[in-house]
């Protein structure tokens, strides 16, 4: 019997085939402002800030896979709250050929347990706030149908 081992992806690999554009090599900065709906100026910003670095032929940005893969981290790292410096400190984990993998995870696992933490919080708080309105919203319609 042979026996199945299942795949593991690191987070570059992860976003680059979940994007379905995993076999195109080249972007253009359009491509992937229409890919990821933002704008060029958003992407140019990224690149500012040394999250992404494509190279340049004759002044035209051209992007790999890699930065494609990054710029699905650093999206999904804002989605999370995440600042561009814990992004950026994130991407640099993984080294120049992955060696900071499990770095990466650890960090990860550390920062979406944050979040899942402040947003349960906050959670509590709003349900707190909507049965204080629940309540005042009640009693004035009871008031109403009184009289």
């Amino acid at each position: 019997m042979s026996e199945e081992r299942e795949e593991t992806l690191n987070p570059l690999e992860e976003a680059e085939r979940a994007s379905g554009r995993a076999d195109q090599e080249l972007f253009g900065i359009g491509d992937l402002a229409e890919e990821f709906e933002i704008s060029t100026r958003s992407i140019r910003f990224y690149e500012s800030k040394g999250l992404i670095s494509p190279q340049r032929v004759n002044g035209v940005r051209i992007y790999n896979r890699k930065d494609r893969a990054r710029l699905a981290l650093i999206l999904r790292g804002k989605a999370i709250g995440s600042s561009l410096s814990e992004i950026k400190h994130f991407l640099d984990l993984y080294g120049q050929h992955g060696e900071g993998h499990r770095q990466q995870l650890e960090y990860l696992a550390s920062r979406t347990g944050e979040v899942l933490t402040e947003l349960s919080a906050r959670k509590e708080a709003l349900e707190v706030t909507i049965s204080e309105i629940q309540a005042i919203h009640n009693e004035c319609m009871a008031k109403l149908s009184e009289g």
